[in-house]
C-alpha cells in the first residue's frame, strides 16, 4: 500500500518547516551537543557551513538522505537515531506527527543545560537530593 503524502498536515507557517524536518533537526542538534561539537565543527566535518547547520537544526531546510548518512557516519551513530521519537508510519496516520518540541530535552541539548547536568552529577547524591528539593520549592513560588 502506498502512502498518501498529500495528506501530511501543513505547517502553521512556511518558515517553520515540516514537523518531521523540525524533529530531525532537533535530533541533529542534540547529537551534535552530546558529541561536544559546535555547528561549525560538525559543518566542517561533513563539508557544510555553520549557517547550513543552523538551517538543518531548525528544520528550515530539509536534510537529504545522503547528508543524514554523512552526519551519522561522522557522529558514529545509526542513521535511524535521527528519527527516534517519531510515530511509526505504519502504525497510524501521518497527521499524528506533532510539531511540539519537548522543552526539557531542548534545554538539556543547550550548552547551558549540558553544563548544568555535568555540574549536578559532580555533587554527592545527598546534596543532589537537597538541591532538587530547593529547586522544587523555588518553582512553586
Amino acid at each position: 500500500m502506498r502512502a498518501n503524502y498529500g495528506q501530511w498536515p501543513a505547517s502553521s507557517s512556511d518558515s517553520e518547516g515540516h514537523p518531521v524536518d523540525r524533529h530531525v533537526g532537533q535530533q541533529i542538534r542534540i547529537l551534535r551537543i552530546q558529541s561536544n561539537l559546535s555547528q561549525t565543527d560538525l559543518g566542517k566535518g561533513i563539508g557544510l557551513s555553520y549557517q547550513q547547520m543552523q538551517k538543518y537544526e531548525t528544520g528550515k531546510n530539509r536534510v537529504s538522505a545522503s547528508m543524514l548518512y554523512k552526519m551519522a557516519s561522522y557522529l558514529r551513530i545509526p542513521v535511524a537515531r535521527f528519527f527516534e521519537g517519531l510515530p511509526d508510519p505504519l502504525a497510524g496516520e501521518p497527521s499524528q506527527v506533532t510539531s511540539e518540541i519537548d522543552e526539557r530535552i531542548a534545554y538539556l541539548a543547550t550548552a547551558e543545560g549540558g553544563r548544568l547536568m555535568e555540574d549536578i552529577l559532580l555533587l554527592p547524591p545527598r546534596v543532589r537530593s537537597r538541591l532538587l528539593s530547593l529547586i522544587g520549592s523555588l518553582a512553586e513560588e
